[in-house]
Parts: structure tokens; C-alpha cells; sequence
């Protein structure tokens, strides 16, 4: 590298764009020709993928290079007027300072959310200043209420996250030239599955091996030209002008990774647009798992699937206005209805209606595996396995619904659950002793200390675990491995003694509804709260614990997913033999909330849902909330609560229409609230 005065002490980056500035000034880089990727880049100049990004990213602001998706990067010899300097123009930055970049928006520029979505502008007029290596802002826990920039609160470094959002891009390509090719009549079903497995291995907590997402962009590309090909034969054309996602070409990891700036979120230029476009893809991912779980158990529906077909190819289209948009945004939680009804169908058909139950939750001296995540057809698989082994199975977050259902209660080994919410493994695993099973999301980065004990199956991924692989069409998984692991492994630690009761799905609640009614009517009951979700590392969610505390003794609680452990193992007592905590099962299982609600209305006689003594205080934390938040909303439930935080996904203007029509509202103190929820 050539160096200038004073280069040894000027950051990287600088060094770098000083070196090729000079280098496009003598024409080194034709017009026509791509440069080197950031990859090639870092090898040259021996520095990382991230200084080098830096570097271009200086050398785009002043124009000398220009950045095409799918293609790379471009010298343009040239500089552009900063148009920032000019008096006309000006940087606002509204929820997104904190991303550490400013959006330069024409002042002039006659923008109005709900009557059109009118903020669509050139390149030239609208650049993004980046200084990250990442950006994601998918779950509650989101940097700042912002963003993750650096790494993910969540665990995951800057090539898995980007790489993720890579296969997101391909999968809205592979959906665009799906969706063509489906009006000319051409289909190929293993869309649908590319579609659904890789939505719900970007969810949160799923899958943290970047090699898992390389060999998967690449399978999405390769099917997505193999769909074209059919197409051709057929007779048939894809329109002239492609979505630079349907263009995609990467084959390695460092190809992959250059094209991280056209996948990511922030390549969205207008706010509102991100907004509207991160619901419906966020609620896509949770609608993805819930109707994988559904397949795993032989359930399916081509509908569903051709709808994240179309969806996803829904958020390229950059004409759709606002009021497309928030139509979309509603049918994605109409489908989000349809995958839960699927995915209880599927349970209930394979294991029966859900009934109270009391879940021990001590432990016995027997060596035993711990399973966490949801999918339940891996739990009887493995309850299969182990029997006559002498090794029990207990459950962990949000597989402890697993003991309400009847089928699960023939196997002796099933000792109960252990422990709590998916965030409190790092401690809980540890002392288990015994391997684990992590059988979707819900995965923390392992400790060295029992790394080693942790086995991954399905969309769940780490590097370094063993991963079981998937079962063959008509066949089981293996669960040897893990099996014999157990068997060399002492018996669990015993943190906790007691039990736990659960089990009131729809059906045990539509069996005691004369009950219930009879102790609204009578005044033992005054309201109900629905405080279903997810839990969460931060010290704010004690709040649950604490609202929970306080609430009326006549109130009940309705929960599903892991927000329950909040409260569920505190001495609320019960309403005339009634607990006041009645657990549905695993997050899926709002979809039972709905239904009880849906129940009340009608035995109440009342014309709007929201007329009911229900009231909604929801903790959410990834997307499969996204998706039940949707759900609920498409079926009329308003005035709903979340917390701790907003999504850092919504914009002011999104989030307004949220509050003005939906009443969605944040939560306040324990006790304003309390007395806001009872009318005081």
C-alpha cells in the first residue's frame, strides 16, 4: 500500500480508502469492471472484512464508488455533490440516531402515513452513513432499543447475522421468481419447504452456525435458477426488470457476505417502509415455526405456504403503498391464525386435548436427559428411545405444556421439568449434569463447562454441539448418541422441589365454562388477564412477577409460552376450586387464549370481544410473538399491552397507527397499571 504523511497513525479504514481513492483517480478500477470484494479486499491490505467495509463505505459517500445488490462494487471516478451541505437539504434523524447513521430526506418531500406512503426516493437524494458490522433488531432485547450493531445481544457474531439476512434475501428471491412462475403454472413443492425451514432458522435463538447458512443460501439459489429453467421450458418469462434479490450470486462465504449491504434491513430506505415490511417478515418467521412443527406431525397446508411465497415476495415490491402494506401486515396475522389452529390440530390429533396436570418438579436419582424447545414430535421419539434404558427425561421452558398432553403420561420415565425460562439455562444446565437436548430456538450461547453435553436437532444449531440429523421421510430421528452420553452422566441436581399445574387449553376450559361464567356472574371473578409471551434476561421483566403479585384475588390469569415462569410457580390460590393461573401450554397455545375469549363471547352474549372483562398485558420477546401479536390482532382483539419494551422495528408513524387504531400501549408501573387495567 502506498502510505501518505502520517498514515502509521491513521485508523485502518482511512489508510485503506486513501489507497484506493488514489487508485480510481489513475484509473486503475475500469467503470464497467467490479472492483474486488471486501474479502479480496482484506486479504490484500491484511486487514478485516469490517475496516474494509468502513473504507468503501467512505469512498460511496463521496462518490467514487457505487454499490449495485447482487453485483458488487463499482468505481465511478467521479465525485457526487454532498448534498447534505446544501441549504435545501437537511439529515433528520428520528428513532434511528442511535444506528449511527442519518437519512438525508428532501425537506420539500410531502410525506403522510395512512393516505400513501409517499417517501420513495432516488439514491442520489437518499444514502445511509453506516459505521456497523451488523444491524439486527428482530427481538426485544434489541441494542438500545435500537439495533444489535456489533454482535447480538442474543449471542450471534457479525457473520452469522449477516449471513442470515443474506438467506432471508434469497428466500425473497427464490419467492419473487416462485410467485411468476406459479401464474404461468409452473410450481415446484420444495419451495414451500426451503421457504419455511429458513424463515425458522433465522428466528432468535435458533441457529448460530454460520456453515448451516452458507450451505443454505446456496441450496436457495440453486433452486431459485432451477425454478427459472422450468419456467423457460415451459414457454413462459420472468418480467424484464428483476428485484436484485431474484439476481442473487454468491457461492462462498466471503461472496455471501459482500452482499450483506442489499440484504440488510437498513438497505430499506424509508422508516415506515422498514416498519411495515419488518412486521410482516418478522411475523412470517413465527407463522414459519409453528407450521414446521405442524409438518413434523404430518399436517400441512399448500395455502400457508403459498402465502410466505407470496409475502415474502410482497416486501421487494417497492410500489406497494402504505394501505397495501398494513393489509398485509393483517393477512400475515390471518395466516398466523390458520398455522396456529394447524399446529394445535396436529398436536391434539397425535396426543390428545391438553387436561390439568400436576408437573413435579424435583428430581429423581436417576441419570437423564433434559429437553428444551417446543417440537414435540422429537420428545416422544426420544421418550421411545429411553425406555428400558434407565434413564429418565425431564423438560426445560417451553417443553413443560408436554405433560398436559394424555400421550405423554404412559412413559414412567418422564420425571418432570426442570428449571425455568429458556435464559436461566447458562445456570440450569450446568447443574443438570446430564446432555441436552435443544430441539428448536430458545438456545444460549453454551458455557465450556457443559458444551459438550449439548445436542442440537432440527432448526437449532451451534458450533462445536453435535447435531442430530433430521429423520428420514417415514423414519425417526437417532437418539443413541445422546442416550449413551446419559448413561455415563450423574443424576440431576435438584435446585427446586414442588409441583406446577397447567393444562387449561380450550377444551379443559370449555369444560369448566359453566363454572367460570357462574363465578363472573356472581362476582368471584372480576377479569381476566391474558399475560401470555416470552420471557427475557432483563431485570424490567420482574415486573410480571410483580403485576402478577398484585392483581386482585379476583382476577385470573390466562398465560401461554415462557412469560409464565414469571408467576407460575408463585401461591396465587384459586376462585372457587378455579386457579388463578390457568396455563394454556407453549406460546403456539395463545391461539387457545383466542379461542377461550372467543368462547366467553359467546356465552356472555356480547357483540364485540373486547366488550369481555378481558384484559391483554402481553411480554414479548422474538418473532413467534411477532406472530400471535398479529394473530390476535386480525381477530379483533384491541387495546392489547406489551412489554417491556416496543419493538425497536416500529417507527413513530407505524407505531401511532398501531396505538390510534389497535390501542397497542406499553407498560407503566405495577401499580398504575393494576389500577388503569381494573377501571380505578
Amino acid at each position: 500500500m502506498e502510505r501518505g504523511i502520517g498514515d502509521e497513525g491513521a485508523p485502518g479504514y482511512l489508510r485503506i480508502a486513501r489507497e484506493l481513492r488514489a487508485r480510481i483517480k489513475r484509473g486503475a478500477y475500469p467503470e464497467r469492471e467490479r472492483m474486488p470484494t471486501e474479502a479480496e479486499f482484506g486479504e490484500e491490505f491484511g486487514a478485516s472484512r469490517i475496516t474494509v467495509r468502513h473504507a468503501l463505505a467512505l469512498l460511496e459517500r463521496e462518490g467514487l464508488v457505487r454499490r449495485e445488490p447482487g453485483r458488487g462494487t463499482f468505481a465511478t471516478r467521479r465525485l457526487v455533490r454532498d448534498w447534505s451541505s446544501r441549504g435545501r437539504w437537511a439529515c433528520r434523524s428520528g428513532w434511528c440516531s442511535a444506528f449511527r447513521y442519518k437519512t438525508i430526506e428532501n425537506r420539500n418531500l410531502r410525506y403522510r402515513f395512512g393516505g400513501g406512503l409517499r417517501a420513495t426516493l432516488g439514491s442520489r437524494f437518499l444514502r445511509r452513513l453506516r459505521d456497523m458490522g451488523m444491524f439486527c433488531h428482530q427481538c426485544q432485547e434489541a441494542a438500545k432499543g435500537t439495533g444489535c450493531t456489533v454482535r447480538g445481544v442474543c449471542g450471534k457474531d457479525e457473520t452469522v447475522s449477516n449471513l442470515q439476512d443474506v438467506l432471508l434475501y434469497a428466500l425473497k428471491g427464490l419467492s419473487f421468481v416462485a410467485a411468476a412462475a406459479r401464474k404461468a403454472g409452473v410450481v415446484d413443492k420444495s419451495v414451500g419447504k426451503k421457504l419455511y425451514e429458513g424463515l425458522f432458522a433465522t428466528i432468535t435463538n435458533a441457529n448460530f452456525d454460520k456453515d448451516v447458512f452458507v450451505s443454505r443460501i446456496r441450496d436457495v439459489i440453486a433452486l431459485r435458477e432451477e425454478l427459472a429453467k422450468k419456467l423457460a421450458a415451459k414457454g413462459g418469462a420472468l418480467p424484464a426488470k428483476l428485484p436484485s434479490a431474484a439476481t442473487l450470486s454468491a457461492k462462498t462465504e466471503a461472496e455471501m457476505l459482500d452482499q450483506w449491504t442489499a440484504a440488510s434491513f437498513l438497505s430499506i430506505e424509508n422508516a415506515d417502509v422498514r416498519a411495515l415490511r419488518s412486521l410482516v417478515i418478522f411475523g412470517l418467521k413465527g407463522m414459519a415455526a409453528y407450521y414446521e412443527h405442524a409438518v413434523n406431525l404430518g399436517k400441512t397446508d399448500p395455502a400457508q405456504e403459498e402465502f410466505m411465497e407470496r409475502a415474502l415476495a410482497a416486501t421487494l415490491d417497492d410500489a406497494m403503498d402504505a394501505a397495501a402494506l398494513t393489509a398485509l401486515v393483517l393477512e400475515t396475522g390471518k395466516f398466523g391464525v390458520d398455522a396456529m389452529a394447524l399446529l394445535d390440530g396436529a398436536n391434539t390429533g397425535a396426543y390428545g386435548n391438553p387436561e390439568p396436570t400436576t408437573v413435579q418438579i424435583g428430581v429423581r436419582k436417576n441419570p437423564a436427559i433434559l429437553i428444551s424447545g417446543h417440537d414435540l414430535k422429537d420428545l416422544e421419539e426420544l421418550l421411545d428411545q429411553t425406555q428400558g434404558t434407565g434413564v429418565d427425561v425431564y423438560t426445560h421452558g417451553e417443553m413443560l405444556p408436554a405433560h398436559y398432553y394424555p400421550a405423554f403420561k404412559k412413559y414412567q420415565n418422564f420425571a418432570g421439568n426442570y428449571g425455568s425460562a429458556w435464559w436461566k439455562q447458562v445456570e440450569e444446565f450446568d447443574s443438570f449434569n446430564g446432555p441436552v437436548l435443544l430441539t428448536t430456538n430458545c438456545l444460549v450461547p453454551p458455557k465450556e463447562s457443559y458444551k459438550a453435553r449439548i445436542f442440537t436437532t432440527g432448526e437449532a444449531g451451534f458450533p462445536g454441539c453435535v447435531h442430530i440429523a433430521d429423520r428420514k421421510e417415514g423414519g425417526k430421528k437417532d437418539f443413541s448418541a445422546i442416550i449413551e452420553l446419559a448413561k455415563k452422566c450423574p443424576a440431576p441436581k435438584e435446585i427446586e422441589t414442588g409441583t406446577i399445574v397447567g393444562g387449561f387449553a380450550h377444551a379443559a376450559v370449555e369444560a369448566v365454562a359453566p363454572a367460570v361464567v357462574d363465578a363472573v356472574k356472581k362476582g368471584a371473578i372480576k377479569r381476566f388477564f391474558v399475560m401470555a409471551g416470552c420471557d427475557g434476561r432483563m431485570k424490567s421483566r420482574e415486573y410480571y412477577t410483580q403485576f402478577a403479585e398484585a392483581l386482585p384475588k379476583d382476577t385470573v390469569i390466562l398465560t401461554a409460552g415462557c412469560a409464565k415462569y414469571r408467576y407460575n410457580k408463585l401461591n396465587l390460590g384459586d376462585i372457587g376450586g378455579i386457579p388463578r393461573v390457568l396455563d394454556a401450554g407453549q406460546c403456539n397455545d395463545s391461539y387457545s387464549l383466542a379461542l377461550t375469549a372467543l368462547k366467553l363471547k359467546e356465552v356472555f352474549a356480547v357483540a364485540d370481544v373486547n366488550d369481555l372483562p378481558i384484559s391483554f398485558n402481553i411480554a414479548w420477546y422474538e418473532q413467534k410473538a411477532v406472530i400471535v401479536l398479529l394473530a390476535l390482532l386480525y381477530l379483533g382483539f384491541k387495546n392489547i399491552h406489551l412489554g417491556p419494551t416496543l419493538p425497536a422495528f416500529l417507527s413513530p408513524n407505524v407505531a401511532k397507527v398501531l396505538v390510534d387504531n389497535f390501542g397497542i400501549g406499553g407498560i407503566g408501573s405495577v401499580d398504575d397499571d393494576v389500577k388503569m387495567f381494573m377501571g380505578a
